[in-house]
């Protein structure tokens, strides 16, 4: 189970580990908890008459799509999106928003999703969201408490019988390291990086992300269809953007893997980790 905080987060973070396991038989859902209603339109080319006042239905078409092209299930959690505030000082949030809702209100509803479906691995944000958008802050926070609460009988029993998933991954996406290799490459070949501006201006304040990842997973076959994912959500994804500035051909060879942070488990297992369901036994996945 992927949890995630709008549609197209599915498809820039893990994306291609959740095709590979599809891919293998495992079953795969993707939880969306907010419908992204708030989200700019990005892509120059949708912005034309009849999207922006149909955006939470465009945005659930996108959604379907992506999901079909990576294999997956997915399911809403139904709250609203929050929105990127901007400006200094920041405006408040909206009244009613998914980043304002007691927190125990999506964790019910989340845990409900989690003793339904019964995964044995999910994965979501870290502490501090991936980046720093209120509702993928808050998807931290929901999933944690979800993952603790679906396996106590005493929490929401309204929601069916208790289900302990086994292990809980953060999804860490924001890798300097991968990007600086992709330079070397360039480097290699005599070309100019695309992305060299991006990467002088990356904050590096914050410490090296690789050194949290205690898990890659190898799913470089599947590049193309979390691209392929990613353009589905055309409002939101410009083909012409940074998300596709290094060729597969280059990611493939020189970063094949999608990372991941062990955070909790209720399993044995040895660090680092090439699968999500190492530990686990073999009768159990599904």
């Amino acid at each position: 189970m992927a949890v995630h905080a709008h549609p197209d987060d599915e498809s820039s973070k893990g994306a291609a580990m959740t095709a590979r396991y599809a891919a293998e038989g495992h079953e795969v859902l993707v939880v969306t908890l907010t419908g992204g209603e708030r989200g700019d339109i990005l892509n120059p080319a949708m912005d034309i008459p009849g999207i922006r006042d149909r955006m939470p239905e465009v945005r659930r078409e996108e959604m379907a799509e992506a999901a079909r092209i990576l294999g997956v299930q997915q399911r809403w959690l139904g709250f609203v999106d929050s929105g990127l505030p901007e400006g200094d000082p920041k405006p408040p949030l909206p009244e009613g928003c998914f980043a304002l809702v007691p927190l125990e209100e999506p964790t019910r509803k989340l845990v409900e999703v989690i003793r339904e479906f019964r995964p044995h691995v999910m994965t979501t944000y870290d502490e501090n969201g991936g980046y720093p958008h209120p509702d993928h802050i808050r998807c931290h926070e929901v999933s944690v408490a979800a993952y603790e609460a679906a396996g106590d009988p005493d929490r929401f029993p309204e929601a069916g019988p208790a289900w302990k998933v086994q292990k809980l991954y953060y999804s860490h996406g924001f890798i300097r390291k991968r990007l600086e290799l992709f330079r070397e490459e360039y480097e290699r070949r005599g070309e100019p990086f695309p992305m060299e501006e991006w990467l002088k201006r990356w904050r590096t304040e914050q410490g090296d992300i690789m050194a949290r990842v205690t898990t890659q997973i190898t799913c470089s076959d599947y590049f193309p269809k979390r691209d392929d994912a990613l353009r589905a959500h055309a409002t939101q994804i410009d083909p012409n953007g940074s998300f596709f500035a290094v060729p597969l051909d280059i990611q493939q060879k020189v970063w094949p893997t999608e990372e991941f942070e062990l955070a909790k488990t209720r399993v044995h297992t040895a660090i680092p980790e090439t699968d999500l369901f190492a530990g686990i036994e073999d009768g159990q996945v599904r």
